[in-house]
């Protein structure tokens, strides 16, 4: 009886110690492994913060009208891909390019010159306004005079009623730029860029900061 009582007691302590050492070793387990979905998130800086704060507050509506030509497209749109098939659509692959036969003069080969190709233009859009300018006398593109670009409609209006009061009439326009929305106020449009070149000097004599946009017909 009494070795039975004993070894009960002995499982009894061996029990325990595996016990406290099955959760001390679920403890260290739990410590050290990483939980999952914590820093997940990638914290910001409050450097970044700050430039960001800069970046939006120094930004400025009237920047994509700063540059080097102040004519520009009112939209890529606009101006669309300019077709260079043409005339030689329905040639032959390979005709237009097959040299010519040197020509025989006084019983000697008279030296051929090659074709010089023509000059590569750096503005497509604008040789194809001026070819049907030429073509039919009429200008391809209307023209606006923008007396700003701003943040909020109450300032677009205030410049709007400026132009008004010096007897020039001008709209409001919503458009989102950047990400933004912004209300560009406009004179025109005109038939001819002259037109536009006078109600521009006009402007820019009075101290406002203005900008010729073209848009094609």
């Amino acid at each position: 009886m009494k070795q039975q009582f004993g070894g009960t007691i002995v499982g009894f302590v061996i029990g325990v110690v595996v016990g406290l050492g099955a959760a001390l070793a679920v403890a260290v387990y739990v410590t050290k492994v990483p939980i999952p979905f914590v820093n997940k998130g990638v914290s910001r800086a409050p450097d970044q913060d700050a430039a960001e704060a800069v970046k939006n507050k120094d930004w400025d509506p009237n920047a994509p009208l700063y540059g080097k030509n102040p004519v520009r497209p009112a939209s890529a749109a606009a101006g669309g891909a300019v077709d260079n098939t043409g005339a030689g659509a329905g040639a032959t692959p390979g005709a237009a390019t097959a040299p010519l036969p040197p020509a025989v003069v006084g019983g000697r080969t008279a030296a051929v010159q090659p074709p010089v190709p023509p000059a590569v233009s750096g503005d497509p859009l604008g040789d194809l306004a001026k070819a049907r300018s030429s073509s039919s006398g009429v200008d391809p593109f209307t023209y606006f005079v923008q007396a700003g670009a701003f943040r909020t409609a109450e300032d677009a209006e205030s410049q709007r009623a400026k132009l008004s009061l010096m007897g020039v009439e001008a709209k409001v326009s919503e458009r989102e730029q950047s990400g933004r929305t912004v209300w560009r106020v406009r004179v025109g449009p005109f038939n001819t860029k002259a037109d536009a070149d006078k109600t521009k000097e006009q402007l820019d004599g009075s101290g406002m900061e203005t900008a010729l946009v073209r848009v094609q017909r």
